[in-house]
């Protein structure tokens, strides 16, 4: 037995002397090298691995806490997002840079290049640096916070998430909507919850027969009727237009944001319940035509 070893290991080496002489090299110094730089490498990657991995978690457990932290002294929660994300990402930029030097790359010259690159990247992403600096600008004035219903830029809906580069807007059927923080605050911007209430602009039309004051008592009633009306600022009913086809009203009461839709549908369904039983007519859209036959 061990003189097949033997044997074997003498053909191993005769087969190496051959290769080497074929090629030009030697393969026992390539092996040699080889080894040597596992040896002297293989720790520190090792390492470097170990540093990423534990940092990365130390990272995310710092900014757990301090969500946690700011959550509990009622932080706006715009501001908590915004945070905890920035915080995250100049942990994890730490920690890679501490990696990357337990492998042998010289930190000082890692800060440069990242500064070189940082400034190639930041001239191909202009956008996201503006958005970034939007997202600055709605933390500290504030024009909506998460949990505010807004318009802006062509989204509505209710603020859910305001990030260092986008905000997110839930819309009433539950569609999300993405929007980069420039955009969003490149336009006019419609916050309807800032103030807490909301007014309702309701347009019922009735015929040019019926009597406006009955018309307009039925509003009132309607408006009375309901306990979720604000009673400042006061409601407001009266004629608005004469239109081609009929007489249309000026429906607007005052309600808290959170019961708008709930208050939208509600009126609409009492008008044309009440309009039935009182019998006034919601006339349809209609023309006259007048023919005339030459002779």
């Amino acid at each position: 037995m061990a003189q097949e070893e033997e044997a074997s290991t003498s053909v191993a080496s005769e087969v190496a002397e051959s290769t080497s002489e074929f090629l030009g090299v030697d393969l026992n110094a390539i092996g040699e090298k080889i080894t040597e730089t596992v040896s002297l490498y293989g720790l520190s990657i090792l390492a470097a691995i170990v540093i990423f991995v534990v940092g990365r978690f130390l990272a995310n457990l710092v900014t757990k806490g301090l969500r946690g932290v700011m959550e509990k002294r009622n932080i706006d929660a715009s501001l908590v997002g915004f945070a905890t994300g920035l915080t995250h990402a100049l942990l994890m930029t730490f920690v890679i840079i501490a990696a990357l030097s337990r492998i042998g790359i010289q930190t000082t010259s890692l800060v440069a290049i990242i500064g070189a690159a940082g400034l190639a990247v930041g001239l191909a992403l202009q956008g996201s640096l503006s958005n970034f600096a939007a997202g600055v600008l709605i933390i500290i004035f504030k024009p909506y916070r998460v949990g505010d219903y807004v318009v802006a830029s062509g989204a509505e809906g209710v603020v859910e998430d305001i990030g260092i580069f986008t905000t997110t807007v839930v819309t009433l059927d539950h569609r999300t909507q993405i929007i980069p923080n420039s955009v969003a605050t490149s336009g006019v911007i419609e916050n309807y919850t800032k103030k807490g209430i909301r007014r309702l602009d309701i347009v019922p039309g009735v015929s040019y027969g019926d009597d406006i004051r009955k018309v307009k008592k039925v509003l009132e009633e309607i408006i009375a009727a309901e306990p979720r009306v604000l009673a400042e600022p006061k409601p407001f009913v009266g004629v608005a237009e004469m239109a081609d086809s009929s007489v249309n009203f000026a429906f607007r009461p005052w309600v808290k944001v959170e019961d708008y839709w709930d208050l939208f549908f509600h009126f609409n369904e009492q008008i044309k319940i009440r309009f039935d039983e009182e019998d006034i007519t919601i006339p349809f859209p209609q023309r006259d035509v007048h023919l005339f036959q030459e002779k």
